[in-house]
């Protein structure tokens, strides 16, 4: 059999990282042709140590010489480029067959539509990526005839539970709605009038799952479940309406499908990112991800409740972008975006942060979008607003 050739866009953060682990369990099936990083330079330099690729992508020219005079010394003939297009160049080469699409933010859509319109098979864990060019992202995924699969672990749950021609549209497969989970992050019993005063380390400190500092925040905001609601709606062609958000403090039911006939169908398993990476990598196949079966008995009680939308005003806000579309969505993300570096930099507090994305999207009309650089425009406008907000505030 021959091995699928697998580019992997944000090595370094922990989806990269998980990816690599399970690809590692295969490798009669996988082989690493590129990996990319940002900052995490050194982490970089270990994985191609471990999994010799083709091409290494870095941010900047002089982090690129120093890597490739260290792989060269370790007798590696991995070829190291740089910037944002050497990132589209390796995402849509001829070579790969797999992108693994793990940049996090708004830095992630070029590559990641690149591999799209090359008609990669395409793991989609930068949810910013499709909430930013909606329409046109999907659109390029019907011309390409691109495979398009989630890795969040919500939308690879609903995936799962879908019927397999749920692309005729929801009501036609007797899809009545589809139920998000979300843990509720570490603030979720927190008294209102303390968040006020809640720090990064605390915002970071999610009780389930890994994961980068900024998704975290997310998480401890809600808005990472705003922008998924806004993914699933492009993901499986449904009104905001149709998809509900509950909170469900274990993790182990990672989304639900509730069909018109009173079934639900809901996917779980134990809070482990290396389990929707298998399922996508290997799909329609199942392999080993290296993840423990889960304990029903261990588990003991599944809880679920509603989100307080006084608790959580980025849900909220996050649903009127979605419902407005064009525009706001890539506003909401670019304004939000800001809000988390401000806040992790100590410059505002969390409860600032639905302030300055409510803030943005009342100052900048939303408007129809024509084409990627009208997205870009719209982003980079909605950053200069959130960025005079905080400025104003520090």
């Amino acid at each position: 059999m021959r091995r699928q050739q697998l580019c992997v866009l944000g090595a370094t953060g922990s989806i990269g990282v998980s990816t690599l682990d399970v690809a590692g369990r295969h490798p009669e099936r996988y082989q690493v042709w590129a990996l990319t990083g940002f900052s995490r330079v050194d982490v970089l330099l270990e994985q191609c140590l471990a999994h010799r690729p083709q091409v290494a992508v870095v941010a900047h020219a002089e982090q690129a010489v120093v890597l490739q005079q260290q792989l060269r010394e370790a007798g590696l003939a991995t070829e190291v480029l740089h910037g944002p297009e050497a990132l589209c160049q390796v995402a849509s080469s001829g070579q790969v067959d797999v992108v693994m699409a793990a940049i996090v933010g708004a830095a992630g859509l070029e590559p990641t539509l690149a591999a799209v319109r090359a008609g990669k098979r395409v793991l989609l864990a930068n949810k910013e990526a499709l909430v930013m060019s909606g329409a046109l992202f999907m659109q390029a995924v019907a011309e390409s005839g691109a495979q398009l699969l989630p890795i969040d672990s919500e939308h690879n749950a609903i995936f799962q539970c879908m019927p397999a021609d749920y692309t005729r549209g929801l009501a036609p497969v007797g899809v009545r709605r589809i139920l998000l989970t979300a843990s509720g992050g570490p603030f979720r019993e927190w008294p209102l009038e303390a968040l006020a005063s809640a720090t990064p380390e605390q915002a970071c400190a999610h009780p389930n799952w890994s994961m980068g500092q900024k998704i975290s925040v997310d998480s401890a905001s809600m808005m990472n479940k705003g922008l998924e609601l806004i993914e699933a709606c492009w993901l499986f062609d449904a009104r905001p309406q149709q998809v509900e958000v509950v909170i469900h403090p274990q993790s182990v039911v990672h989304s639900l499908v509730d069909y018109v006939d009173g079934s639900v169908l809901a996917q779980m398993g134990n809070p482990d990112m290396r389990t929707p990476i298998a399922h996508a990598l290997a799909w329609p196949e199942r392999i080993d991800s290296g993840v423990s079966a889960l304990d029903l008995l261990l588990t003991a009680r599944l809880d679920f409740q509603a989100p307080d939308p006084q608790r959580f005003p980025c849900l909220g806000l996050a649903r009127q972008a979605a419902e407005a579309g064009g525009t706001a969505c890539a506003m909401l993300n670019a304004a939000n975006e800001v809000a988390v570096a401000a806040f992790l930099e100590r410059r505002i507090g969390f409860t600032d942060i639905p302030v300055i994305i409510e803030d943005t999207l009342n100052r900048i009309t939303v408007e129809s979008v024509k084409d990627l650089q009208h997205i870009m425009w719209a982003d980079q406008v909605a950053r200069e607003q959130a960025a005079h907000w905080v400025a104003q505030r520090s």
